[in-house]
C-alpha cells in the first residue's frame, strides 16, 4: 500500500477544490474537458515502456520547460508548488540523454515539453487507471494485472468527459466528505476547451468521489469522472501522484 501526501488544510483544500473546476452536475457545479491535442514524438527519443511509468518531481521552486531538447531559452517556466499548492510533477513520455520529454499540465491537452533530468527527481509506478466512458467503468492496473474495477459517472450534455492520456497532479481531501466531491479528489493534467474558468478555477479535470452513488453508471457531471467513495479512498491510499490516467474513446 502506497501512502500519498494529501492536502487537508481547510483554506488550501478549499482553494484546491475550487481549482478543480467544479466537476459536478448542474446542481452542484461542474467542469468539462476536451479532446487532447496529439503529441508529436521526437525521432531520437526512447519511448517509455508499456506496463510502467516514470514520474518526474520538480526539485526546486521552478523549472524551465523547452520546446525542443537542448534549446538555450526556456519556452515556459513553471512553478513548484503548482497553482493548487502541490509539488509539481510530470509524467515522463520519453528520455534522450540528459533530457526528458514530459506530458505537461497545460492547455492544449496533450502538450509536451522537454526538461533537464537534473532538475527533477525520478520515481516509477507500475499502476495506471483506465476509464471507459461507454461502459461507465474504471480499471486500475498493476502492469498487466487488474487491481480494482468499479463504476463511474462521466460528463453530460455539451461537456463530455474527453478521451486522452492524463495523469494525477494533486490529491485533495475535501472538508466535507459527504459533499459533492466525496472523500477525496485527484486533480488531473487536463483542462476544458469549453469551460475556460469555473467557480474560480481554471477548468481542470478531476477524478473524485461523490455523495450521489445512484448517479454512477451514467452521465452526470460537467466532464470530471466520479467514482464511489470506497473506490476513491482506495485510490488515495494506493496510487501515486503522477499515475497515468487513460480515458478511452
Amino acid at each position: 500500500m502506497r501512502q500519498v501526501k494529501i492536502h487537508t488544510g481547510a483554506l488550501l483544500a478549499a482553494g484546491l477544490i475550487a481549482g478543480l473546476a467544479g466537476c459536478g452536475s448542474s446542481d452542484d457545479g461542474g467542469s468539462g474537458n476536451g479532446p487532447p491535442e496529439a503529441a508529436h514524438p521526437a525521432a531520437a527519443a526512447q519511448p517509455q515502456q508499456q506496463g510502467g511509468a516514470e514520474i518526474a518531481t520538480v526539485r526546486g521552486r521552478r523549472i524551465a520547460v523547452h520546446k525542443r531538447k537542448g534549446d538555450g531559452a526556456a519556452w515556459k517556466t513553471l512553478s513548484s508548488p503548482n497553482e493548487m499548492g502541490a509539488t509539481r510533477v510530470f509524467l515522463v513520455d520519453a528520455k534522450d540523454g540528459d533530457w526528458l520529454k514530459v506530458l505537461l499540465p497545460i492547455r492544449p491537452n496533450g502538450s509536451t515539453g522537454w526538461v533537464k533530468a537534473s532538475d527533477v527527481k525520478l520515481s516509477s509506478t507500475p499502476h495506471r487507471v483506465e476509464i471507459d466512458p461507454k461502459a461507465f467503468t474504471f480499471t486500475v492496473f498493476d502492469g498487466g494485472k487488474v487491481l480494482r474495477t468499479g463504476k463511474v459517472a462521466t460528463g453530460e450534455g455539451g461537456t463530455p468527459t474527453p478521451a486522452g492520456r492524463f495523469y494525477f497532479t494533486e490529491l485533495v481531501e475535501p472538508p466535507d466528505p459527504n459533499g459533492g466531491y466525496g472523500a477525496y479528489a485527484f486533480g488531473l493534467s487536463g483542462f476544458s476547451p469549453t469551460l475556460k474558468t469555473f467557480a474560480g478555477g481554471p477548468g481542470q479535470l478531476a477524478v473524485h468521489g461523490t455523495n450521489k452513488a445512484s448517479a454512477l453508471g451514467g452521465k452526470a457531471s460537467h466532464g470530471c469522472v466520479r467514482v464511489g467513495n470506497d473506490d476513491i479512498t482506495w485510490m488515495a491510499k494506493n496510487l501515486a501522484i503522477g499515475t497515468p490516467v487513460v480515458v478511452k474513446k
